[in-house]
């Protein structure tokens, strides 16, 4: 989709980043063929493997990577040096993962007193179990000791939960309160396409009196320490909730540059985002996907189809749903949003063809041709920000504007978290146990070189 102005400096990036037969235009849609492999770059190792998709993973102040594992269900910490994996929580008999799901352990967080002999060597957790007989997410607080962590304490739960688009990401924010990322559960898509977008709906003061969180979807949460709200939280609708800002798809990567908060978002088709996250900002999904500028994407609320939508056979093509499925483009969005800083992924018109490529042949994998990068974790270095890509096997470098990337180095597998020694000079990166990728010429594969895994490269400017 067409980019405003301040993301034109991307152009010359787009022509090494997309070989799958879309128009160039800015951000990184493939991976580039001026990026090292990997493995041929000097002091690349494998720092361990055998790891069941490693989510969020932090270098902590004990020196060890502490990480979630989302379908391993548990919390491990590894020593970058040795590799030796040691289990710091066990989950696997109260935390549930759908098969292939997007739910399990995920979130992870640090105290900043962690290891001061303050008192505070607490460890902030989100993970999916079930609530009855339906699943729910919970955010919950370990006291670590010995490299193990015991005595669980309640933060919030019953958040929304399923097997897609969970975000799930969890920062403890310099104002000291924590903060929780949250998908669209992936209502209005695949498998949920009859299910209503919660993205835009916003909390009724007798759904926070009855602590019923169902409207929290496609949202970025604010809590205190012990989970209630803080009265510094937006009011939204009149009403103060958990909810710092909405109108989020799938907020997959979180991070604070000093007391800014970023996310990098997965889009639909087009246009992933990468956001600065204001107090009480909407961020326009599903209404808009990247710019308001009434490109590609176009709003199908299957959900409100003429006779319902159960009987419709759902294609994510843009204005190509059943007549019944009522449609709006971008424009017709009126209420207030917030931009995204920029979009990853290249420019492509109204009316582009979504389906099979001369690269990505079969229908069924199509989608690893889509004009986007998929991204997963995001870390704030410095002056910039680390984002990796779950598509293309890559670490991409961009300016805290959004407006300039560099990638780093590539490789056959999906990257999901990055971390930084304490000293800068090491970065490592957390792999999926599997899925798709793109292979060599751009092709989808299944067969990754590092599958649930940590990787080890020299990091420098």
């Amino acid at each position: 989709m067409r980019k405003p102005p301040s993301a034109l400096a991307l152009a010359a990036v787009a022509a090494l980043v997309c070989s799958c037969g879309t128009a160039s235009a800015p951000g990184p849609g493939q991976r580039g063929a001026t990026a090292a492999n990997l493995a041929d770059r000097a002091g690349f190792r494998v720092v361990t493997t055998g790891l069941g998709d490693p989510y969020e993973m932090i270098q902590g102040p004990d020196g060890h990577l502490w990480l979630t594992e989302k379908s391993g269900l548990r919390v491990t910490r590894v020593d970058p040096t040795t590799g030796t994996k040691t289990t710091a929580l066990d989950l696997t008999r109260r935390a549930v993962r759908a098969q292939g799901g997007k739910d399990g352990v995920l979130g992870l967080a640090l105290h900043p007193d962690f290891g001061k002999k303050k008192g505070s060597d607490y460890v902030y957790l989100s993970y999916s179990s079930m609530d009855g007989a339906k699943e729910a997410a919970r955010i919950v607080r370990y006291t670590a000791k010995n490299g193990k962590l015991s005595g669980e304490y309640t933060v919030l739960s019953g958040l929304p939960a399923g097997d897609d688009h969970q975000g799930g990401r969890l920062r403890y924010g310099p104002d000291g309160k924590l903060y929780y990322s949250i998908g669209d559960q992936g209502a209005n898509y695949l498998a949920h396409y009859c299910d209503p977008n919660q993205a835009q709906n916003l909390p009724t003061a007798a759904q926070v009196k009855k602590k019923d969180w169902s409207a929290y979807p496609g949202k970025i949460l604010r809590m205190n320490p012990d989970g209630s709200i803080p009265h510094d939280n937006p009011e939204l609708n009149g009403v103060r909730s958990h909810v710092y800002a909405y109108g989020m798809r799938n907020p997959n990567g979180m991070d604070f540059r000093g007391e800014e908060l970023y996310t990098a978002e997965n889009g639909p088709l087009t246009d992933d985002e990468f956001n600065r996250i204001d107090k009480g900002g909407n961020y326009g999904w599903p209404n808009v996907a990247g710019y308001k500028d009434d490109k590609a994407y176009v709003y199908s609320n299957w959900a409100k189809a003429e006779g319902g939508c159960r009987n419709l056979t759902f294609t994510p093509d843009p204005g190509k749903a059943p007549a019944q499925v009522p449609t709006s483009r971008e424009r017709d969005f009126t209420t207030d949003m917030k931009a995204p800083l920029g979009t990853y992924g290249t420019t492509v018109a109204t009316g582009h063809d979504f389906g099979v490529t001369p690269v990505c042949t079969d229908a069924n994998t199509s989608y690893m041709c889509w004009p986007t990068m998929a991204p997963g974790g995001l870390k704030a270095v410095g002056d910039a920000f680390l984002v990796t890509s779950l598509k293309n096997g890559t670490v991409y470098r961009l300016t805290q504007d959004g407006t300039s990337f560099t990638q780093l180095h590539r490789s056959v597998n999906r990257y999901r978290d990055v971390a930084l020694s304490p000293d800068g000079k090491t970065l490592y990166i957390a792999t999926d146990s599997g899925g798709l990728v793109r292979g060599p010429g751009g092709t989808p594969t299944g067969k990754l070189a590092n599958p649930g895994a940590i990787l080890a490269v020299p990091y420098g400017k």
